[in-house]
């Protein structure tokens, strides 16, 4: 523990956290579960962060733990995951399972802190291994579980692209680290009807997935919006960037090839702007949107990109997205357009988009169109089923085919009638 921290302090800290996390639930119209909330309340956050203020440990942000040289400076390559993704992903995962007493867990990647928490949620009958291809890191997950007194947790070093114990099944997996492909290995981990809870990369965008397993598929029982520092390894899959202009990259994670000399100066170009005309309340699940515009937009332009931006770029107007780490976007024909930022009047908003280039009002028009659709069907959510990468087309269920390394993912919308939780 942090010098000069009581365990008074300590405890009153934790208490605070997590009665902000089941406020964040709330508002997000979730609930946090009882037994996740009993477990948050018990683990000591502090003693996974060693070296950082106890009330750094318990604010809810992620805690880095481990940089990289990379380009323009030092990447994050492991971190202690905010706490309130962590409760969303483990309700995820107990929700799924209609709880975790006596279930048998495999955790791919590993900062101890989560593991500790599954610990207490699977209980004496339950067991917990925990994974990493990096040493250091598992090293440290060891130290610190120990430290904290979760002795029974089996610590590996591996990389859990191939089977961590030949043999060996779990009734969960689930996965801190962003993924852009699912290998086989973990479906086949999994006991049948077992659940997998995995940060799944999608045309560039990345959500918590609880997947269930049927033979040789997993459907999707539940989703949260997520970001994690990504899958080192076998399973490793470089996300490309191209500079649009001082501070604006597009992301390019589907194969997608820009040249950068028919980009650059596009945003010099006079912005066309359209809306949706509508009035939608704050709660309305815009990443659910996004998808819905990556699946329709690429196939109607094959060219979905995603739009990042530095707050530099923004205040100086160069764009206005809808938010700046991953906004859908499309180049088509020497046109740019992406999601607008929102227009508010009072308490609702209403949806746009702008362009730039030679089509551009037509651009911005077409991506409004979809925009209204998605509300004129009742703001959807999107559900996932993985199949191998050599199923043939004949069959996958119904939707749009991405076709990754190992897997071919299909994504579609559910009717409004049929809305899981989101």
């Amino acid at each position: 523990m942090s010098v000069g921290i009581t365990m008074g302090s300590s405890e009153s800290l934790r208490k605070d956290m997590v009665d902000r996390l089941a406020a964040d639930h709330a508002a997000k119209g979730l609930r946090l579960r009882p037994d996740v909330e009993t477990a948050m309340r018990t683990v000591p956050r502090e003693l996974y962060t060693p070296g950082v203020p106890v009330e750094e440990a318990y604010q809810n942000t992620a805690v880095v733990t481990k940089r990289r040289a990379a380009s323009g400076g030092q990447e994050s390559i492991s971190s202690v995951s905010a706490p309130f993704l962590i409760a969303e992903m483990l309700g995820q995962a107990a929700d799924a399972l209609d709880g975790l007493e006596g279930r048998h867990v495999l955790e791919i990647g590993s900062g101890g802190y989560n593991a500790s928490l599954l610990r207490e949620l699977v209980g004496p009958s339950g067991s917990v291994t925990t994974v990493d291809i990096d040493p250091d890191v598992t090293d440290r997950a060891a130290a610190c579980l120990a430290a904290a007194g979760y002795n029974d947790v089996t610590v590996v070093c591996a990389d859990a692209e191939q089977p961590v114990e030949s043999g060996r099944r779990y009734d969960l997996i689930i996965v801190t680290a962003g993924a852009w492909d699912i290998p086989p290995a973990w479906r086949d981990q999994l006991t049948e009807d077992g659940v997998l809870v995995v940060p799944l990369r999608t045309h560039g965008t990345t959500r918590s997935w609880a997947l269930r397993r049927a033979g040789d598929r997993l459907d999707s029982v539940s989703h949260r919006q997520c970001g994690f520092v990504p899958v080192q390894g076998a399973g490793a899959h470089e996300m490309r960037y191209v500079d649009i202009a001082d501070g604006v990259h597009l992301r390019l994670d589907e194969g997608q090839q820009v040249d950068p000399t028919a980009v650059a100066g596009l945003l010099t170009q006079p912005r066309q702007e359209a809306w949706a005309g509508v009035s939608l309340p704050p709660r309305t699940v815009l990443h659910d949107l996004d998808l819905w515009l990556a699946i329709r937009l690429t196939r109607e332009v094959e060219q979905f990109v995603v739009l990042t931006a530095q707050d530099t770029a923004i205040k100086a107007g160069t764009v206005a997205p809808s938010w700046q780490f991953g906004t859908p976007a499309t180049v088509h024909n020497g046109t740019f357009a992406y999601r607008s930022e929102l227009s508010w009047t009072g308490r609702m908003f209403d949806l746009g988009a702008y362009a730039h280039g030679p089509a551009a009002a037509a651009a911005a028009g077409r991506m409004v169109e979809h925009m209204r659709a998605w509300v004129d069907a009742g703001s959807p959510s999107p559900v996932l089923c993985v199949l191998p990468a050599l199923t043939p087309a004949g069959d996958l269920p119904g939707g749009a085919v991405l076709d990754k390394r190992h897997s071919r993912i299909v994504l579609d919308f559910t009717p409004t009638s049929e809305k899981g939780s989101h």
